[in-house]
């Protein structure tokens, strides 16, 4: 059944760590060229990939548990603040995902309060003491327009994203 008005029901929201995925991985990448629905990925090139690499400004940025746990729970206080609907989360060690519903909010600002709060947590509990973000730019917001797009984003962020994490730090 599909959503007869203007408004996702919901929101996959996703957000990388900062220089986890770079243009020219072998994964393949997304800019902003190709980036409509079912675009193909970009092919990898190890060129490519290495120029990138050679421009971060910053170490390549990991999670760990402690990080992911403020994560996690910084975006919990965004929705119960917004009063927005959390459906599922699952931060991992370099990518956040998220389905959220948000009403008429901008997925844009979900995005950003998501990475502001997350950054703001782990510095107020010391695990992020740089001044710059852990987050790459940008994210990604794919809208979710029924029950069974939502159904199935919720099944991939809980159960999509390989084994549980360990505990090891």
């Amino acid at each position: 059944m599909w959503n007869d008005t203007d408004i996702p029901l919901a929101y996959l929201i996703t957000f990388r760590c900062y220089g986890t995925w770079l243009h020219g991985d072998e994964r393949g990448s997304i800019n902003r060229f190709n980036n409509q629905y079912q675009s193909p990925y970009i092919p990898p090139n190890p060129n490519w990939q290495k120029y990138n690499e050679n421009q971060l400004k910053g170490e390549i940025v990991n999670l760990n548990a402690k990080q992911r746990q403020f994560v996690e729970e910084a975006i919990q206080e965004v929705c119960n603040y917004r009063k927005w609907l959390l459906r599922a989360i699952n931060v991992r060690t370099n990518h956040v995902h998220t389905v959220v519903s948000i009403g008429e909010t901008d997925s844009k600002r979900a995005l950003n309060d998501f990475k502001a709060y997350s950054t703001r947590k782990m510095r107020e509990n010391n695990c992020w003491n740089s001044q710059t973000s852990p987050w790459a730019d940008k994210g990604s917001r794919r809208s979710l327009w029924n029950e069974k797009s939502i159904e199935l984003a919720i099944d991939y962020v809980i159960n999509g994203q390989g084994n549980d994490l360990p505990k090891f730090d």
